[in-house]
């Protein structure tokens, strides 16, 4: 079986913290970019910031619409701290 090789990733991306409002300091948070000349949205973890997952816009796309339709709130049923969150119950 051959492996695909890892996608290059651009220098330089302007990354986008995913922190709560009014949140500071090393997180961990979700960031995320999108590429420069093509369709790629980059995703990383402020803890792991060499670690870098990419996927396409139309993906992203999509899992952003599945978050705000509720298709994930049933990872977070009985985590302690999400109660009151908008969207979930």
């Amino acid at each position: 079986m051959t492996k695909t090789p890892p996608p290059k990733i651009p220098p330089n991306l302007d990354w986008i913290r995913a922190a709560p409002e009014g949140e500071e300091g090393p997180g961990p948070w979700i960031e995320i970019a999108y590429g420069p000349d093509d369709d790629a949205v980059y995703l990383r973890e402020t803890s792991d910031p060499e670690n870098i997952v990419t996927t396409t816009q139309k993906k992203w796309d999509a899992f952003v619409l599945g978050v705000q339709a509720g298709e994930f709130d049933h990872f977070v049923e009985g985590v302690e701290g999400v109660e009151g969150v908008e969207g979930v119950e």
